[in-house]
């Protein structure tokens, strides 16, 4: 199983970009996928989460900013992200727990790139 993360590159403040993450390999669900962003000289933190659960889970600095969905029947779990600003700028990557339909393996993919510029 991988995970391909996409959709980042350079944007101005207050534009939006969707990043994707498809599953690929033998997957039969994505029981969970957590995106997170690692800016130049910060530790990585957690963009935004979704599962099993009603509600997904998002960083308290892109609350109300990006949203994150999944599209089960393409293997793939989205990350919009309006209104951007030059504190976005970071490397994201997605982690999955992805279902093969005998075991359930943890899966990190690469990152993407973002830069927002002011």
């Amino acid at each position: 199983v991988q995970l391909q993360a996409s959709g980042g590159g350079l944007v101005q403040a207050g534009e939006s970009l969707r990043l994707s993450c498809a599953a690929s390999g033998r997957v039969l669900s994505i029981n969970a996928m957590t995106w997170y962003r690692q800016a130049p000289g910060k530790e990585r933190e957690l963009v935004a989460r979704i599962s099993s659960g009603p509600v997904p889970t998002y960083g308290d600095s892109v609350k109300g900013r990006f949203t994150i969905s999944r599209d089960s029947a393409e293997n793939t779990v989205y990350l919009q992200m309006t209104s951007l600003k030059p504190e976005d700028t970071g490397v994201y990557s997605c982690n999955g727990a992805i279902f093969d339909g005998t075991h359930t393996r943890i899966v990190a993919g690469q990152g993407t790139l973002v830069t927002v510029s002011s």
